[in-house]
């Protein structure tokens, strides 16, 4: 008589393993998948074809520094039981706060107006149409989703829209890419002295570590406590501590190391290709799969397009949902996506506000194309002042209690308020000198 298949007391199974581990995927994992939008795909897909493989050292660089900075915003959430903005609110001057929420909405919907665009770009090369009428339905679809679908579930459908990201490994493969050369961009750092070298690495920065990242990670700890009758904010429970940070942790390393493989895929696919055939101007990332098709395939191209939309879906209402906790907390408003939408009518509106807004940039003078690219440099400029505001509050006890951001974690923090900041400093030097 052979064994039982029921796994005995004390004992794991396979299923068990799988299931801890995709327990332990939460803000962190969806925050980096949503960190490679149709923006980051498109600055991503410029810096490949622009500079080659020589550019793929600034994934290896952004790894520790991005994954130290989701870490502290998600530690400040689950600590204080406060955002980002509500943590401000509570702890710094009226015009400190008001000054950041306005750039963070401000770049925020110039970010979903130009990951609309682009997702609408990409299904018109898929199967045509009007780009107008699907940038209204996608943005349509987004607002209506978020605002009408049960938290839970749409956490859920959040972590399975990621699965689109895995086109980009796909296409890597898709393609003959010679792996000496990629290996070498990524290990020996190439530096060119020019205002398109740096406005590029500050585009790649700020797409890679960027604020809405920072409001929403946040958020969406203090989001997870308020649905979960058995976390309470570790001010106020520390005994969950240790659990706490530990799952975070793991969290943010595993997202962030996801959106670094699949952005590292699109700088060597588009490296391996369009800069090897002499295409450099690539201003979007829609643009990007269209010249992929003569060069490496109808094959490639499809992926590369149903990438871009399949990656909008899942960032526009997280950059929509980043504004509106920003904003939210700001004006003191009921907060969350656990809400329902009459409990929370002005979080929503904002929200719904949001998606509007990047909507109507379609109608307006603002070239999408353009914003898009332009719309990670923005983000660049404005993580700078957030990131450092953020290292100064995680260091006060009156905000954290005995859950101060300390040792390696904040060094690492602001290693990378300084490299962000760096990156800035060298790109208006460039422009200007």
């Amino acid at each position: 008589m052979g064994k039982s298949a029921t796994a005995q007391p004390g004992t794991s199974s396979p299923n068990g393993a799988i299931r801890r581990f995709l327990r332990t995927l939460g803000p962190g994992f969806i925050t980096g998948a949503s960190d490679d939008d149709p923006s980051g795909i498109g600055t991503y897909s410029q810096a490949g074809a622009q500079l080659g493989f020589g550019i793929g050292w600034t994934m290896l660089v952004a790894y520790p520094l991005m994954s130290a900075i989701q870490e502290i915003c998600a530690r400040l959430g689950r600590t204080t039981g406060h955002g980002i903005a509500g943590n401000l609110c509570r702890h710094y001057p009226a015009w400190l706060l008001y000054s950041i929420v306005a750039l963070l909405f401000t770049a925020n919907t110039i970010n979903i107006g130009a990951d609309l665009s682009a997702m609408a770009d990409a299904l018109k090369l898929l199967i045509g149409g009007p780009s107008t009428l699907y940038v209204i339905a996608f943005g349509s679809a987004c607002a209506v989703a978020i605002v009408f679908i049960e938290y839970d579930r749409y956490v859920a459908v959040l972590k399975w829209m990621t699965i689109s990201l895995f086109a980009y490994v796909a296409t890597l493969f898709a393609i003959e890419l010679p792996w000496s050369e990629a290996v070498a961009g990524i290990f020996l750092p190439e530096i060119i002295w020019s205002a398109e070298f740096f406005t590029t690495v500050v585009a790649i920065f700020g797409t890679t570590i960027s604020p809405y990242l920072f409001f929403w990670q946040a958020s969406q700890e203090v989001e997870d406590d308020r649905v979960d009758d058995r976390r309470e904010p570790l001010v106020q429970a520390p005994r969950q501590a240790p659990a706490a940070i530990r799952r975070i942790r793991a969290d943010t390393l595993i997202g962030m190391a996801f959106s670094n493989v699949v952005a590292l895929a699109i700088i060597l696919t588009t490296a391996a290709t369009l800069n090897k055939a002499g295409i450099t101007d690539i201003e979007s990332s829609a643009q990007a799969a269209e010249a992929l098709r003569p060069i490496a395939g109808d094959f490639a191209f499809a992926l590369f397009a149903m990438g871009i939309v399949g990656t909008g879906l899942l960032a526009v209402p997280v950059l929509a949902g980043a504004a509106a906790y920003a904003i939210g907390e700001a004006c003191k408003w009921p907060v969350g996506l656990s809400r329902k939408p009459r409990h929370a009518k002005a979080f929503y509106t904002t929200l719904v506000l949001a998606c509007i807004l990047g909507m109507g940039i379609l109608f307006t003078p603002i070239n999408p194309i353009k914003a898009l690219y332009w719309s990670a440099v923005i983000n660049g400029v404005v993580a700078v002042p957030v990131m450092a505001i953020m290292m100064l509050m995680t260091a006060r006890t009156s905000v954290m209690g005995e859950f101060t951001v300390r040792g390696w974690l904040r060094w690492l923090g602001w290693t990378a308020t300084a490299a962000m900041a760096a990156s800035v400093l060298g790109m208006v030097i460039a422009w200007f000198g």
